[in-house]
């Protein structure tokens, strides 16, 4: 593959250009060298990824070349490459992201798990997502409970104006958007459920500055020092949101487990549990009010 900026006289073969993509793409922190390769050629060439990989000895139109050379410098150069592409695979969602939201996680997805197991699917509850983003969360329930009323709420009004276009995109348009801070839009025990991802990491934590969190919004990521600052607004504020026997769910860090747990029996919840994720890391607390 020719280097970035200049052109190659001779044509280029897929399984050429994903080689010498994912050598390069190597250098960089926390990344999947080959499968970021096969995503921007794909994008680039307008296939899907079985047909570059069916057609590994298939040349590349010069436009397309160029495109994904552009597309590969821009990686790089440390873009993350959800922002590059535009969308996220969530649950069984393609969601729209932009630098204005955090990108969707695949841990995240146990929170949506932990509401749809602890949760009656036949009866039409009320839950606030908390900190919405792009609408990951809010989307993939509303998705598998079009039964239940689901508020999505931020503080950001461009993350909120992503997650209305995924809404609306997904034909999710009951979903009901609201820029807050937390519960304060919400009555006292108005609330079956509260379900958030809130920002959890430590503002010292290094991983804040390298890889994709190093190009997302700081205030998705960090509360502060602690990185427990936001799950104590929500525990409290949500405690006299909800109902009697209502859930309150919180996905934290992989350490932060038994300090969630005090925290959330400090404040009176009752039923504390911690579920892990697919790595075995503690990610999800859940209690009852």
């Amino acid at each position: 593959m020719a280097p970035i900026g200049e052109r190659s006289e001779r044509a280029r073969r897929i399984d050429d250009t994903l080689r010498a993509a994912a050598a390069a793409l190597a250098r960089l922190p926390d990344g999947a060298p080959r499968l970021e390769a096969e995503l921007l050629l794909a994008e680039a060439t307008g296939w899907p990824r079985t047909r570059l990989l069916a057609w590994p000895e298939r040349t590349l139109e010069p436009v397309a070349a160029v495109e994904f050379d552009a597309l590969l410098a821009r990686r790089l150069a440390g873009e993350p490459i959800a922002y590059i592409r535009g969308r996220q695979a969530f649950w069984t969602l393609d969601l729209l992201v932009t630098g204005d939201t955090l990108i969707p996680r695949p841990e995240t997805e146990r929170l949506v798990e932990t509401a749809l197991e602890r949760l009656d699917g036949a009866r039409p509850i009320r839950v606030a997502d908390l900190g919405t983003g792009c609408g990951a969360v809010a989307a993939a329930l509303a998705r598998e409970r079009p039964g239940w009323t689901l508020a999505a709420t931020d503080r950001s009004e461009r993350a909120l104006a992503v997650a209305r276009g995924n809404f609306r995109r997904l034909g999710l348009e009951r979903v009901l958007v609201l820029r807050a801070d937390w519960l304060s839009p919400f009555a006292g025990a108005s609330l079956d459920a509260v379900v958030s991802n809130p920002p959890y990491v430590p503002e010292s934590d290094p991983h804040l500055r390298r890889g994709d969190p190093s190009r997302e919004p700081r205030s998705a990521l960090t509360p502060g020092r602690d990185g427990l600052a936001a799950i104590r607004r929500i525990a409290g504020q949500a405690h006299g949101c909800l109902r009697a026997g209502g859930l309150l769910a919180v996905e934290h860090g992989f350490d932060q487990g038994s300090a969630v747990r005090k925290l959330m029996a400090d404040r009176g919840y009752r039923g504390i549990e911690t579920l892990v994720d697919l790595a075995g890391h503690e990610r999800v607390t859940l209690c009852l009010r």
